[in-house]
């Protein structure tokens, strides 16, 4: 480059001097008016770079379907905003004793915060605004150690449930099945996670404060810790055998000891997908003691999911084990069990997935495009422990011994951020009403639109 510049200095000197035919210059005098041009070429390319420079580290801004990001021009600083909503219509049949309202709901609103901080950091933070009120869901911090190590610190899901590990967008039904009724949900904690071989393996266990069967915690009512784990695997994901690839095999579990007291009992209830509930444990009456969690806590979760082609399956089942204190009786351990197998036909063509359809052709009328259907059906079974009732942890004439549900619908994708969503299910108990009787059924209808981005 530098004797390009005095190649073009010396043209230009030359033909300076042909307008100067009568000058005395020497040639070391030229030589010197030449170093000098070269300098002030030098000297203005390198004004030129720092001119450019700002602009090519200028933000970079984007849109699309996963939302509005806005990173740096080496990509390790980002921000992303994204988000769902959930515009539920919930109607009950068969309810001659008007028990249950037909009502049109916001089920949920949650806006999504995260990005990226350098190479190794990375956040999150989900709020939920539905209900009249606002709440934290998901807020972390993550630390990227190693390739395959990467430590998660504050609020997140439990690792233990298959579905309860989805995004409430993706699931198949609107409302979760039993199963994810007998795992934790949002907890604070420590956790270690990762995956290799293109997601052929995975893992995740932590220790959080420890939460009661499909709730979630925002601080410690006790000094106990859980620790819970989940490991999977997709065997087949990058081998020769087409047909299994979208095999998924894995296996979660919890375990801590949990003390409840007289203001927070720290035991669950379980509802329909109606939100009806359908077993709770007994409350005080006339300064009688209530029933509590005292000692050890057990969750054990095998689970799997299936694709190929259009045909979706999922099947999981958790056992759930407390030890629970009714005064001054030894505590007794309690064991709820609950099931679910689902199913989904995409009747367009499309492979489903745990991240929900991508419709192959997003919907446009103008253009005869339709998006995704997906027929879809489900059934579960939830059962208490018979010690609950004869032990007096529970009323039988107020909670069912079981339930038993089954149900279907239709998903209608209409691109990757939209969809509309129909569910009829019915949901049948034992025991749950005076004098021995069986609960009523219960079935309802639920419709859903979303979006997600």
């Amino acid at each position: 480059m530098r004797y390009g510049r005095i190649f073009l200095a010396a043209a230009w000197l030359l033909g300076s001097q042909t307008l100067r035919a009568d000058s005395d210059d020497t040639p070391s005098l030229r030589l010197q008016e030449l170093e000098q041009r070269v300098r002030q070429l030098e000297a203005r390319d390198a004004s030129s770079l720092h001119t450019l420079s700002p602009a090519s580290e200028s933000p970079r801004p984007a849109a699309g379907p996963t939302g509005f990001s806005l990173s740096s021009a080496d990509g390790l600083f980002r921000l992303r905003l994204g988000g769902y909503a959930h515009a539920d219509a919930r109607f009950f049949a068969n309810d001659d004793a008007n028990q249950f309202n037909d009502t049109f709901l916001i089920r949920r609103v949650r806006l999504i915060l995260e990005g990226q901080l350098g190479e190794p950091i990375s956040f999150f933070f989900m709020p939920d605004f539905s209900g009249g009120s606002s709440r934290i869901q998901d807020a972390y911090v993550n630390f990227a150690l190693f390739p395959r190590v990467n430590l998660r610190v504050g609020r997140t899901k439990a690792p233990v449930g298959l579905e309860r590990s989805q995004s409430l967008s993706t699931t198949l039904f609107s409302e979760s099945g039993f199963t994810t009724l007998l795992t934790p949900s949002y907890d604070e904690g420590l956790m270690l996670f990762g995956s290799a071989n293109t997601g052929a393996w995975e893992y995740a266990i932590g220790i959080f404060n420890g939460a009661p069967d499909g709730e979630s915690v925002e601080t410690d009512s006790n000094d106990g810790k859980d620790v819970a784990a989940r490991f999977a695997i997709s065997p087949f994901k990058n081998g020769e055998h087409t047909a299994l690839r979208g095999l998924l095999l894995g296996i979660g579990a919890s375990y801590g000891k949990q003390e409840g007291s007289a203001k927070n009992s720290g035991l669950p209830s379980y509802s329909t997908s109606g939100q009806n509930k359908f077993f709770t444990y007994r409350t005080s009456e006339s300064g009688e003691p209530t029933p509590r969690a005292d000692g050890d806590h057990t969750r054990i979760a095998p689970h799997l999911y299936f694709a190929a082609g259009p045909i979706g399956l999922l099947a999981e089942y958790i056992l759930s084990q407390q030890e629970v204190k009714l005064g001054n009786k030894a505590a007794t351990s309690l064991k709820n069990t609950a099931w679910q197998t689902s199913a989904s036909w995409v009747l367009t063509g499309e492979t489903p997935s745990l991240k929900g359809v991508t419709p192959l052709k997003p919907f446009n009328a103008s253009r005869a495009q339709w998006g995704a259907l997906e027929l879809k059906a489900r059934a579960g079974k939830l059962t208490i422990d018979d010690d609950t009732f004869s032990g007096g942890y529970a009323d039988p004439s107020k909670s069912a011994s079981s339930a038993n549900a089954i149900g279907t619908g239709l998903n209608w994708y209409l691109s990757r951020n939209a969809k509309i969503a129909m569910d009829l299910e019915q949901t049948v108990f034992d025991g749950g009403a005076p004098d021995g009787a069986d609960r009523p059924d219960e079935q309802v209808a639920i419709a859903r639109v979303q979006i997600a981005f």
